[in-house]
């Protein structure tokens, strides 16, 4: 079933189903080691970003992600086709990044994590050829980094109390 639905491919778009596999490739793994090595960045870091940001905007930032990701595959890799929520899990990681921040600041966090994940995902994607969407791990790191900015920068400050009255 995996290979079938929860994977993005180079479909028709006249297939209602190509529409939707931008969004369900996210549900597929090639296997559960696949599966678990992305279960456990979600269950790790799902409950932080959840607390400062709620549940809405995490599920739009996963939606987000995944259409991205999907939409790209889909129109620069003719055949090859993806699966699995790598992504997601590489949009919570540098989303959790700003979870300490104040409005409109880039944290020191941030900078560090996205030169380590970006420098790794470039270098192992020239490098490896592993079958992995080095480059849905990017698009994932990208989408988490505007998140986190645009969630903290519309933020309302924390002052309970204001010197002007």
């Amino acid at each position: 079933m995996t290979r079938s639905i929860f994977v993005t491919c180079h479909s028709s778009l006249t297939n209602p189903l190509t529409y939707l596999q931008f969004f369900i490739h996210v549900l597929g793994h090639a296997d559960w080691s696949h599966f678990l090595g992305n279960m456990v960045y979600i269950l790790l870091l799902g409950p932080i970003l959840e607390e400062k940001y709620g549940w809405k905007r995490i599920l739009q930032v996963m939606l987000i992600t995944a259409f991205i990701t999907g939409v790209i595959n889909y129109l620069l890799f003719l055949n090859i086709a993806i699966c699995g929520v790598s992504g997601i899990c590489f949009a919570f990681i540098i989303l959790s990044s700003f979870t300490g921040v104040k409005e409109k600041e880039i944290p020191l966090t941030f900078i560090i994590v996205s030169v380590l994940f970006f420098g790794q995902q470039i270098y192992e994607g020239i490098a490896y050829d592993d079958n992995i969407s080095n480059l849905t791990h990017i698009v994932g790191g990208i989408v988490g980094g505007v998140s986190g900015y645009l969630l903290n920068k519309h933020e309302p400050m924390n002052n309970t109390f204001s010197s002007h009255r």
